[in-house]
């Protein structure tokens, strides 16, 4: 299953982080936003239509930027494309529940995080 995910930075270099909803794999966790890539979807239309879905916030797909990726060996296997930006996007609207935050990297480390995000994190700590 491929997904695609959003670090975003605000000027202050917080990331934006959300909450994931009681009942779902991981729920509770904290995660950076972003969702499934459909069949025949491109990632990064399907980044911009999640986010859109989930926060309200219109992207433009030319200040996307390729970070990294991460694999976790479950049954179908994840495969998760994160990409960064640090474009002014306006304030973000939890429109499917879920808490959101701005956080500096070490607050964001400090959260119980979903283990592929805490794993894509580091990297930005490094």
């Amino acid at each position: 299953m491929l997904v695609v995910a959003l670090a975003l930075f605000d000027q202050e270099g917080r990331v934006l982080l959300q909450q994931r909803p009681p009942g779902k794999h991981h729920g509770g966790m904290w995660e950076f936003p972003g969702g499934k890539v459909e069949v025949s979807e491109k990632p990064v239309k399907a980044l911009i239509r999640e986010i859109a879905e989930e926060l309200g916030l219109e992207l433009d797909a030319a200040m996307l930027e390729p970070a990294f990726f991460a694999e976790e060996g479950t049954d179908p296997a994840i495969v998760l494309n994160l990409y960064t930006s640090r474009q002014p996007v306006g304030e973000p609207r939890a429109l499917e529940g879920q808490d959101w935050g701005w956080f500096s990297l070490a607050q964001a480390a400090a959260l119980p995080l979903a283990p592929m995000d805490r794993k894509l994190l580091s990297r930005f700590a490094g």
